[in-house]
């Protein structure tokens, strides 16, 4: 039979992988820098930095309870300055660009053809699933795991350049993850977790819930994934036992942004994804993308990467996040199908846990096609697909445990002894049937992520904290202990201390009898919901006060100063709401975000009297 259609570069073995090559340094989004605070997000120290650091900065997005935030730089300071200068901060666990994660301009482009699938069909049928690149195992699994059902079908979160939603594959099994808490098509964030219409996953290139795939690359792995639930090659398709959740970070280009890969783990684990696939990486180091990963860990995720496709030994030139030691992580190498390591395949004895098919694998691509293509990119699916299914088998089995079981069940290979960990391949079937049985642990080896910074000079950024001056004056003196003068009498304490905080006073007490100073409305002590909406994204917060001119907010997300902001505030008893808009301000006494009202409604402010007339003034 001759297989006649179009012939292109489709994905090669390194193209697939969309990385740098190691050699080069790793290029970052420019303008960008990426800051872990100490101590909670809800600390008076992360407050204090954070509203001084809108001078300079303006955030872009934060990540919860995690104290991580991605800033965008205003004009007038580098990349490089900015991270230096928040490193050296007090308040400042760490602080990095915003790495690039992208197919490198040398790499080698391969050459492949596509299928229909009628074709594909008749070519599977003439010769053998081995020809896909379908090992024995993988087939074996369709067989006893097709037995097993069940109505909460586990999700598999594919990170990646996207999926085509369209493909008569991923259709016909009713594959695709629908989030069952999202209205389609609203405009409302339903389900109040920050995104608004993601019915099927998020686009986080775009920034919004429309899913596609414009590299091939996501849309080949998904299938790979699949093709361990059930035939993917010939129809009609079975109903899938597992939910694949499309998370597009990868642009048309191959390239990603780490902020937007941190976005789409969290996004992905805090929905219900139970596997991640990841078939990407770089060079470089980002403690914020760790830190993502062991999230995914604390919460019983498997965290499946490909190991990279330079050839080269991730032991002594680390590729992230392969490299990264969290436990959940299984770094999958690339074999042939007799399985030989390629010879684009990284590997590592310490950091590369086993091997899996990764060269010319057939596979699902864009506009209903099936494709070939080569690299670790194509080995991490095989195992992901695995992982899934043992979830199908054992749902509460935890990450670190199925990783176990997929060790100590593959394959020895003389051919992959010293490159992996195990020294063996991926036995699908075998982990699948394993998982059937197994005791299941209930839970996981703590895990402490090291985090390191210098921190020996205060930051311009932040201003060094509020008490400097007064915390060096003190120590000047000997405070707290003893030194050339002998014990710090506490007479003089308390004058040293009325001396130093008597300008305050004197302001503050100015500044109140200043008529433009005072308050104009009443403000008063309140309990309410709120859900605050700006662009296209809605979060949910609640008010502590409020009066006729706006309302004091708490929300763990962060909020730019000066963004105008649509907002729907529930009653204190919780039976109606109000519909205003306001501005964004930042009260540096209360540490706390506020929404001054723009032109509110005449009905609305009445309302809101009318609330007030039953509540407790505000100090």
């Amino acid at each position: 039979m001759v297989l006649s259609l179009r012939v292109f570069a489709f994905l090669s073995a390194f193209l697939s992988f969309g990385v740098v090559n190691p050699a080069k340094a790793q290029d970052y989004v420019p303008g960008e820098v990426i800051v872990k605070l100490k101590g909670e997000s809800s600390s008076p120290g992360a407050f204090g930095f954070l509203g001084k650091a809108q001078d300079k900065m303006e955030l872009k997005q934060s990540f919860g309870k995690m104290g991580i935030y991605h800033f965008g730089l205003r004009k007038g300071q580098t990349v490089e300055e900015a991270v230096q200068e928040l490193k050296n901060d007090p308040e400042v666990e760490y602080a990095e660009p915003n790495y690039i994660l992208k197919k490198s301009t040398d790499d080698q482009v391969g050459i492949s053809q596509t299928y229909t699938a009628s074709e594909v069909q008749q070519y599977i049928q003439a010769s053998s699933y081995e020809s896909a690149g379908v090992d024995e195992s993988v087939v074996e699994a369709w067989s006893f795991s097709s037995n097993t059902f069940s109505a909460q079908r586990p999700i598999v979160a594919v990170i990646d350049t996207g999926l085509d939603l369209t493909h008569q594959v991923f259709v016909d099994s009713n594959a695709v993850w629908t989030n069952p808490n999202e209205v389609p098509n609203n405009g409302i964030d339903d389900d109040g977790n920050g995104y608004v219409d993601d019915v099927h996953g998020w686009n986080f290139v775009s920034n919004s819930g429309t899913i596609i795939d414009d590299d091939d690359h996501g849309t080949h792995v998904s299938g790979i994934i699949l093709s361990v639930d059930q035939d993917i090659y010939n129809a009609p398709f079975e109903q899938s036992k597992i939910q694949i959740m499309p998370l597009k970070f990868l642009d048309g280009n191959g390239s990603g942004s780490t902020s937007n890969a941190i976005k789409a783990i969290y996004y992905a684990v805090n929905n219900g994804a139970t596997v991640l696939n990841n078939s990407w990486g770089g060079p470089s180091y980002s403690a914020a993308l760790k830190e993502a990963i062991v999230y995914s860990y604390s919460k019983g995720v498997s965290f499946v990467v490909a190991a990279g496709n330079s050839g080269t030994n991730n032991d002594s030139a680390p590729m992230y996040p392969a490299s990264y030691d969290v436990p959940n992580i299984i770094s999958v190498a690339a074999t042939h199908n007799s399985w030989s390591l390629t010879s684009f395949s990284n590997y590592g004895k310490a950091s590369v846990h086993l091997g899996a098919r990764g060269y010319f694998i057939l596979s699902t691509i864009p506009g209903g096609y099936y494709g070939n293509s080569s690299g670790t990119s194509m080995a991490a699916p095989f195992v992901s697909g695995t992982a899934i299914q043992m979830k199908v088998q054992a749902p509460s089995m935890l990450g670190y445990q199925i990783k176990s079981i997929i060790m100590d069940d593959s394959v020895y290979e003389s051919a992959l002894q010293s490159k992996v960990y195990t020294d063996g391949h991926l036995d699908s079937s075998q982990a699948i049937y394993t998982s059937q049985t197994a005791p299941i642990e209930t839970s996981q080896p703590q895990y402490v992520s090291s985090m390191s910074g210098n921190r020996e000079l205060a930051s311009n950024l932040a201003g060094g904290g509020g008490c400097g001056l007064v915390a060096k004056y003190m120590g000047d003196s000997h405070f707290g202990g003893r030194g050339p003068g002998g014990t710090l009498q506490s007479w003089y304490v308390i004058l040293l201390l009325a001396i130093l905080t008597a300008p305050i006073m004197l302001v503050t007490y100015m500044r109140r009898r200043n008529p433009a100073n005072r308050r104009k409305h009443e403000r008063f002590k309140v309990q309410s919901d709120v859900r605050i909406r700006f662009g296209d994204r809605e979060l949910v917060g609640s008010v502590s006060s409020i009066s006729l001119g706006g309302v004091q907010i708490n929300t763990e997300a962060l909020l730019e100063q000066g963004g105008i902001v649509s907002m729907a505030i529930s009653s204190p008893d919780g039976k109606e709401q109000v519909q205003v808009e306001g501005k964004i301000v930042w009260s540096e006494a209360n540490k706390a975000y506020g929404v001054a009202f723009s032109e509110a409604p005449k009905t609305a402010l009445e309302r809101i009297s009318q609330w007030t007339s039953s509540l407790v003034k505000a100090s």
